[in-house]
């Protein structure tokens, strides 16, 4: 949550919004905000935190664990039109990379941008080359890139 946070000026300069999502109440969001994530990330969570109680949030996107009544943690990715492009669902014991998440974003975005004609290989940065598909691809990946081209 605090390196969203840390980030956030960037992810809106990238067209990105941020909403977090827990079971916590808003009275709890407050507390943690106040007293945790303000000590790490100066003025705290800029972004909005949404109580989901009753776990129809968690339901809808697949990460409600009905045995202990809570969310799983996960990330998110939905489009300008409201279709997910990508999510990320951990255990709590293990963070995510926000690095992975802004270039998989930029990633979605060029493809958006694109409208489809270029698709992006794994590792994927600006600038970097991407692949054109079609019937002429199909087979022939392997002559315009490997996983060794990856940085």
């Amino acid at each position: 949550m605090s390196a969203v946070a840390a980030k956030y000026p960037e992810l809106q300069k990238m067209g990105v919004e941020v909403i977090s999502v827990s079971v916590d109440s808003h009275f709890v969001h407050k507390m943690w905000n106040d007293h945790e994530l303000s000590k790490m990330v100066e003025g705290g969570v800029p972004f909005r935190m949404a109580s989901d109680q009753a776990g129809n949030v968690g339901r809808a996107y697949g990460v409600w664990d009905e045995n202990q009544g809570i969310e799983l943690r996960g990330r998110f990715i939905i489009d300008p039109d409201g279709v997910i492009q990508a999510m990320e669902v951990m255990t709590p014991p293990v963070g995510r990379r926000l690095a992975e998440t802004i270039r998989q974003i930029q990633a979605f975005q060029h493809v958006r941008e694109t409208k489809g004609a270029e698709a992006t290989p794994a590792g994927w940065m600006p600038g970097d080359m991407t692949l054109k598909p079609g019937p002429d691809l199909v087979g022939n990946v392997w002559k315009v890139w490997n996983p060794s081209m990856e940085k």
